[in-house]
């Protein structure tokens, strides 16, 4: 039975998922920590300590997962591959630049699924764009992304990691195609472009539609989050299918067996 140490522990994230690991029979949670100014430490069960405190709870667990900022989770993957413990990353904003290399020099120690969604729903619809970019490649791609008023980052993770699926479905690398966002007067559409585009309204969870745009014709494809618990249930399979697996890179794809 694994067990995991909750980092973001007091956060809507972290409070789901260790509400779900609480009920899960085939897990256990053995460490929750937060921010050292978080007013949360020192509450819950297990008691939520400071980030600054981590390693002298590391030893409890076999598995961090981490839904915090880029800046912590560095901090965590150095503890992890310290301490020889996987790690199911989460975090927005770490798939990218120098953070990209930080999680794949960790994976050449320690095991690591890292994921923009750890929704099932999502990474299925992730294999679907990508192919079906691959039979038509010609049609007009943009993909188009809602959340809660509060999220600080735009576009989400999750669209940029579905316009990357549609760019690779194409043949093509996202950096060359993507635009983000239109506005002026000469934003008509160039020829293979892929668009992303950001809402941000409300209490939405998330919403993510990859619209194909053919002459006469249209495809929508929609994934509508409506709690977070779908996001926290990927995360806890991730937990479970990393027991035993070898130092590598790996993300949802894999845990769902899609690859």
């Amino acid at each position: 039975m694994p067990n995991i140490i909750v980092c973001g522990a007091a956060g809507r994230m972290g409070k789901t998922i260790i509400q779900l690991a609480n009920a899960d029979s085939e897990l256990n949670v053995t460490g929750a920590v937060e921010a050292d100014s978080s007013p949360a430490i020192g509450t819950g069960k297990p008691a939520i300590v400071k980030s600054s405190d981590i390693e002298k709870i590391i030893n409890k667990g076999d598995i961090i997962v981490d839904f915090t900022v880029p800046s912590n989770t560095v901090k965590n993957l150095e503890i992890a591959v310290k301490k020889g413990v996987s790690i199911v990353v989460g975090t927005t904003g770490v798939y990218d630049g120098e953070y990209k290399g930080i999680l794949q020099n960790a994976a050449k120690k320690i095991p690591v699924v890292a994921s923009p969604n750890m929704s099932i729903g999502i990474n299925i619809l992730i294999d679907l764009v990508e192919n079906l970019a691959k039979k038509i490649p010609n049609y007009d791609v943009e993909v188009v992304e809602l959340h809660h008023n509060k999220k600080k980052d735009a576009p989400s993770g999750t669209a940029i990691r579905l316009a990357e699926a549609v760019a690779s479905g194409m043949g093509k690398d996202l950096k060359d195609c993507g635009v983000y966002g239109r506005h002026g007067l000469e934003a008509s559409r160039n020829l293979g472009e892929i668009g992303i585009h950001a809402i941000r309204a409300g209490d939405i969870v998330g919403e993510h539609t990859v619209y194909f745009a053919g002459n006469g014709e249209r495809i929508e494809i929609s994934h509508k989050a409506t709690s977070r618990d779908n996001l926290a249930s990927g995360a806890l399979k991730a937990c479970k299918w990393l027991e035993g697996k070898p130092a590598g890179l790996y993300d949802m794809r894999d845990v769902l067996g899609l690859k």
